[in-house]
């Protein structure tokens, strides 16, 4: 039987922890599920290798989510490395930039995510897309902002001639919050697949195991993701 098109969904899916949330937030909500990877000349690719473990986890953890999950699509924008002199496409020292914003922000990146997204979307019958940005514990980036994907949304909806919808669960939890609904949605299981599976290092650094999952611990990531999990345990006791 055709699924309607409202109940279909398109996950912007990197092999984060962030984005593995979103996609069992999207899982337990929606009929059907794709997702979406993007790659751009990360120097943390290693975050893509990640992706079909995740998939294949939480598919794993429950029949309805393995019955609604749908296929995985990669679309490469090379171009986007190319011009961003940042710390994730250049050897370049994480630090604040002089405009005040994180030498790990990669201008129009998730602009151009969640546009790409929406072409994908509008060609596969998908009309919710949902990412993992928050405004709440994050590195200062703008187009993270509940504000800027609210405006992007009306410009797809606009430009595309098509309603969309832009869900971002995580916009306004920070990350011990994060790793909660990482429990309420899938269990312990769930937040062991996201320990030992999925990547968060900035610089790609998977030799190294600690309580929260592999990273370098040193780069913002890794900190926000330490702190978080550790205010996480902590609740639990």
């Amino acid at each position: 039987m055709a699924i309607p098109e409202t109940s279909k969904a398109l996950v912007l899916f990197s092999g984060g922890q962030d984005s593995t949330v979103c996609l069992a937030w999207a899982l337990a909500r929606h009929e059907y599920v794709e997702t979406v990877g993007f790659d751009y000349g990360q120097t943390h690719a290693v975050e893509l290798s990640c992706r079909e473990t995740l998939r294949a986890g939480i598919a794993a953890l429950s029949p309805d989510w393995a019955a609604r999950l749908g296929p995985d699509h990669t679309i490469s924008l090379p171009e986007l490395g190319t011009i961003s002199e940042t710390a994730l496409t250049r050897e370049v020292e994480i630090e604040m930039g002089e405009n005040g914003l994180p030498t790990t922000f990669v201008p129009g990146r998730n602009l151009l995510f969640f546009t790409y997204a929406a072409a994908l979307g509008y060609r596969r019958g998908a009309t919710v897309l949902v990412g993992g940005m928050c405004e709440t514990d994050y590195s200062g980036y703008p187009d993270c902002r509940a504000d800027t994907i609210a405006a992007l949304e009306r410009a797809i909806c606009l430009g595309m001639d098509r309603e969309f919808r832009l869900e971002t669960p995580l916009m306004r939890i920070d990350k011990a919050a994060t790793w909660r609904l990482a429990e309420e949605l899938g269990g312990k299981a769930l937040v062991e697949l996201i320990v030992e599976e999925s990547h968060s290092c900035y610089r790609g650094d998977r030799s190294k195991r600690h309580d929260w999952g592999y990273g370098c611990n040193a780069c913002p990531a890794c900190e926000l993701r330490a702190r978080g999990y550790a205010a996480y345990v902590a609740g639990k006791t």
